[in-house]
């Protein structure tokens, strides 16, 4: 191969030609992914076992709020695909028809959640009213606060946060830190932190449950974008998700 590349620039020489110049459009290698935080996870290992399967194609995840991702999109952030943790924040997307066809691949739910040995002996949600405990909860805005605030309501527990966090992540990091007494964080969660926390079960949470859905963007720059969202809702996508907890659609 390499000698047929030589002879050819040799050829070119001598009959005066310039070498052929490197299409200016080449394939770009690179898929840029924002995920929902409670997804950070599953979409590295995901994103190592696509690289795998992709040579030359790289996957660069931005995590963090599904609220705050949406408004970096509309406002132009260079992205590929985008991956939400509920419903409302990729329809703002698809609003400022920046989304195509957003499909929903997971489902999650909500778990009470305690530092390991259950320190004030938290026993259930009602717990998260006690003035006297440090209670953290996400924001409203996101998708984990919005399901927080249904949950509690269809409970009739009125909560006394002590922190409100823009993202479940932060939240959970609070509890392994030992800086809350409980909170509300998704069971995915949960099961990632493994030893560091302890889940509670939380009555009603199973009929409160956040849907994920993930979309191509329609200004996606990387033509690799709807392979990844494919092997994401694909067979290796699902056995991921279900090994980290996440429910089928």
């Amino acid at each position: 191969m390499l000698v047929v590349a030589v002879a050819t620039v040799l050829a070119g020489c001598a009959t005066g030609e310039a070498p052929e110049a490197p299409s200016s459009d080449a394939v770009p290698s690179t898929v840029t992914v924002f995920a929902a935080a409670s997804l950070t996870q599953v979409f590295d290992t995901l994103a190592e076992r696509f690289e795998s399967t992709h040579p030359g194609v790289g996957v660069v995840l931005t995590s963090g709020g599904s609220g705050a991702l949406a408004q970096q999109i509309v406002a132009g952030a260079p992205a590929d695909v985008f991956a939400s943790a509920a419903e409302a924040p990729m329809q703002t997307v698809v609003d400022a028809g920046l989304a195509e066809a957003p499909v929903v691949f997971a489902t999650n739910t909500l778990e009470l959640v305690v530092p390991a040995g259950n320190p004030v002996g938290v026993s259930g949600l009602d717990d998260l009213a006690r003035a006297e405990l440090r209670i953290a909860l996400c924001d409203a805005s996101v998708p984990c606060g919005a399901a927080s605030v249904e949950l509690l309501a269809r409970r009739g527990v009125t909560a006394a946060p002590d922190t409100l966090e823009t993202d479940v992540t932060s939240v959970l990091t609070k509890v392994v830190l030992g800086d809350v007494d409980a909170a509300l964080v998704y069971r995915t969660d949960v099961i990632a932190a493994g030893g560091a926390i302890e889940g509670i079960d939380a009555p009603g949470a199973a009929s409160v449950v956040n849907r994920y859905p993930i979309a191509v963007l329609a200004d996606a720059a990387s033509p690799a974008a709807a392979e990844f969202v494919a092997f994401v809702t694909g067979v290796e996508g699902r056995a991921a998700l279900d090994a980290a907890g996440f429910g089928a659609p």
